[in-house]
């Protein structure tokens, strides 16, 4: 019973096992150039090999760099194939849960790859080369290119380098790279086919169309990305011998991998029949048309064509003419010899443009019996607004139209008299269809043209003469008398209103002549025009001089009169009058509006009777050398100045270097509307005195103090010794204390002051 159970469980593992390889490929890393070659061509009859070697790296297992692989029942696109890696071609195998980052510095580079890609440093190269003689003028095959470094920004900067060289054999020229983005001379790298990389290092796309993922854990190779399969091809002359060299190699350094992956058999000699024709890419064939297809080979060969996989009768030529849509192939058979090679294209039909008849309705300003139309408002009507129709041409003649020739090239101002021309629709694909367009042309009626007008009235403080219009306010004017249903679109030109329906005018205009300005109306019924009339547009200004606010001042108890200086259509003052004046009396703010033309202006006159001021205190810095200062506090709501003398004025109250004496500080309106005054004294004392006897500074007093006997002054020495006191109006002190000299120093003062403020300082005593 163990023994059973074991043996189950074993079993068990076993199928686990392969179930898990199965969805990886697997590599045999044993094969020979010979083997790898025929495996990349499957014994086909039209291709033969010579001269094949491969090279890469031995490993210390013994492992190589190149190798067969085998899709098993993975995803993988090709079902089998050759490896060629900058790795042991073993470590391709999926899962993708290991970073591939192998090799050696001693494992060289290929210098024909380097030449190729126009880069250095190559290293870890491996190569795959054979000669082979190729039956037909083009051989392709198939290929993956996958790497490690798809990974984060990397990838916008780093790629590992390969090639798919071709030349004749033997020849000392340059090869020619067939590892290509297709339709370019761009090489296939990491950094040329990949999608958006986002953020900080990233960069735009290149050749997205080419990418194909990158690569979670799961996927059947140990790569984190890859291209989409991609198909290698050249033109070839038949019967020459050519040398191909496969490469890769890693770039600057050994990290991070990259192999590409051939799908077996895909090496093979075809034919190209061109590209297919096709809806998708705009090159399909118009319906009722013929293509022809062309598959000339040199040699004496035998033709058969095919479509939709069966013979058609008779086409044995290298040439084929068609009529209907299908997968075309044909197969040829190289001389006497038992090669096949084939080709195939695809060719799909497009639909014919089947555009409407159109009309046209335009109007005749002048009633002169013709008048210019704009060709191209018919596109709409002919294409319906089918993208696919991309092409409209107008002519005079259905036979012009139907080839093409003599067009009317002046389109969008074609003038014209009422008659049918005709339109030529091409589609994205270059099928044809023609239609006519008739053109007819509408009468002019008679009106009493409208007329928009307003003042200026916007915001912008400047009167100018252009105002914001709202143009449908006319709609009522245009209109009258008219059917319903009707459209208005305003123009500034009658040629916009005919032709250029692209300038219609804006519901909010403003206008762009000043003052006076006419636009023009244009009626339209349905697509048509009805008739086109003139709007005049009308805005009237009104910008008196010296409307600023006026501030006026008045004493109480008079009056003043205000009063505007030109004459007005009507007058309105705030307080009721109806005149070009009025008189006040009170302080107030009074206004006048006056209007002209509907427009109207309106000036502010600010009155105000101002209080008679009054002193409330002088406030005064004496006793200092040089630099009194007197500042009069006062209370009113007048408009003052401000004078030390009566006589002179200013507007501050503030006086700076007054010299000693008696002042009378004087504050009055400047309109005459009362004053008051005060009287002040301003102090200063001598620096120094020489009490020598000779008559000149033998006393030391404050001069200025004359005029007030009781104030005091003290003096004391140094040690605030009191030396003597006297009042204002004494002749001050001689130097000496009971009756002696005192010597020569400095001496302190108190001067008390009849109002009470005390003065401090000190002077020198110089003998």
């Amino acid at each position: 019973m163990n023994t059973l159970r074991t043996t189950l469980f074993s079993l068990v593992l076993t199928c686990v096992s392969l179930g898990a390889k199965a969805q990886y490929i697997q590599v045999d890393d044993t094969y020979t150039a010979a083997q790898l070659v025929s495996t990349l061509l499957s014994g086909d009859p039209c291709s033969n090999a010579a001269n094949m070697t491969v090279s890469g790296d031995t490993f210390s297992a013994g492992q190589q760099s190149f190798g067969y692989f085998s899709a098993g029942t993975s995803s993988f696109p090709f079902a089998n194939g050759i490896v060629l890696a900058t790795s042991r071609a073993t470590r391709t195998e999926g899962p993708n849960n290991n970073l591939i980052d192998e090799g050696s510095n001693s494992w060289g580079g290929d210098t024909d790859l380097e030449q190729a890609l126009g880069i250095n440093n190559t290293v870890n190269a491996t190569v795959l080369e054979f000669d082979f003689i190729p039956y037909s003028s083009h051989i392709s095959f198939d290929y993956i290119f996958s790497s490690e470094e798809y990974h984060g920004t990397a990838t916008c900067t780093y790629s590992d380098g390969f090639a798919f060289l071709l030349k004749e054999a033997g020849s000392p020229g340059p090869y020619q790279n067939l590892a290509l983005i297709p339709n370019t001379t761009t090489p296939v790298l990491v950094t040329s086919v990949h999608p958006e990389i986002p953020g900080s290092g990233g960069c735009p796309a290149q050749n997205e169309l080419y990418f194909d993922a990158f690569n979670g854990t799961n996927h059947p190779t140990n790569f984190n990305g890859q291209t989409v399969p991609m198909t290698a091809q050249a033109t070839v002359v038949p019967g020459n011998s050519y040398h191909i060299k496969i490469v890769i190699a890693d770039h600057e350094n050994i990290r991070y991998d990259s192999a590409i992956f051939l799908s077996g058999g895909s090496f093979q000699a075809d034919v190209d029949l061109g590209p297919d024709l096709l809806l998708a890419t705009d090159n399909a064939v118009c319906a009722g048309g013929t293509f022809t297809l062309t598959a000339n080979e040199p040699g004496t060969n035998t033709y058969k064509w095919f479509r939709n996989n069966v013979q058609v009768p008779g086409a044995f030529s290298s040439v084929f003419v068609g009529n209907t849509p299908g997968d075309y192939r044909v197969e040829i058979t190289m001389g006497s010899t038992s090669c096949v090679i084939t080709g195939e294209v695809t060719v799909e039909y497009a639909p014919l443009p089947t555009p409407a008849p159109a009309t046209l309705v335009q109007c005749d300003e002048d009633d002169n019996g013709n008048t210019f139309f704009n060709l191209e408002r018919a596109i709409d009507l002919l294409t319906g607004g089918d993208p696919d129709l991309v092409n409209v041409t107008f002519y005079e003649t259905n036979g012009d139209a139907q080839l093409g020739v003599n067009w009317i090239t002046n389109a969008t101002n074609y003038l014209s008299i009422p008659k049918t021309i005709y339109a030529r629709v091409v589609s994205i694909y270059g099928c044809v269809g023609v239609t006519t367009v008739t053109l007819q042309i509408s009468g002019h009626s008679v009106y009493n043209y409208p007329l928009l007008e307003t003042c200026d009235h916007d915001p912008d403080p400047v009167q100018d003469g252009f105002y914001h219009f709202t143009l449908s306010d006319a709609d009522p004017q245009v209109l009258d008398g008219l059917p319903p249903g009707l459209v208005v679109e305003y123009y500034e030109t009658v040629q916009d209103a005919l032709l250029h329906p692209e300038n219609v005018l804006p519901n909010v205009y403003y206008n762009t002549v000043q003052n006076d300005q006419t636009i023009f109306a244009k009626i339209i019924n349905g697509p048509d025009c009805h008739d086109i009339i003139a709007v005049e547009l009308v805005v009237n200004t009104l910008a008196p001089p010296d409307f600023e606010d006026a501030h006026i001042s008045i004493c109480a108890g008079e009056s003043v009169k205000l009063d505007v200086n030109d004459i007005y259509e009507s007058y309105t003052w705030s307080n009721g009058g109806t005149t070009a004046s009025t008189t006040v009396t009170e302080a107030g703010i009074y206004t006048i509006t006056v209007m002209e033309n509907d427009c109207t202006a309106t000036k502010t006159f600010i009155v105000t009777v101002p209080d008679a001021p009054l002193i409330t205190n002088v406030e005064i810095e004496d006793m200092t050398p040089g630099d009194n200062t007197v500042l009069i506090q006062y209370t009113g709501t007048g408009n003052y100045e401000f004078s030390l003398d009566g006589v002179h004025f200013q507007d501050s109250p503030y006086f700076s270097g007054v010299a000693a004496g008696e002042y009378t500080v004087v504050v009055r309106d400047k309109f005459g509307c009362g004053a008051t005054s005060k009287k002040i004294s301003v102090f200063n004392f001598p620096r120094f005195f020489t009490p020598n006897g000779d008559g000149i500074n033998d006393f030391w007093t404050v001069s200025s103090l004359r005029t007030q006997p009781n104030t005091t002054v003290s003096i004391f020495d140094r040690y605030g010794k009191l030396i003597t006191r006297f009042n204002g109006d004494a002749r001050g002190w001689d130097g000496k204390f009971h009756s002696k000299d005192l010597p020569s120093s400095d001496y302190w003062f108190v001067i008390t002051l009849e109002n009470g403020r005390n003065v401090k300082g000190h002077f020198s005593l110089v003998r």
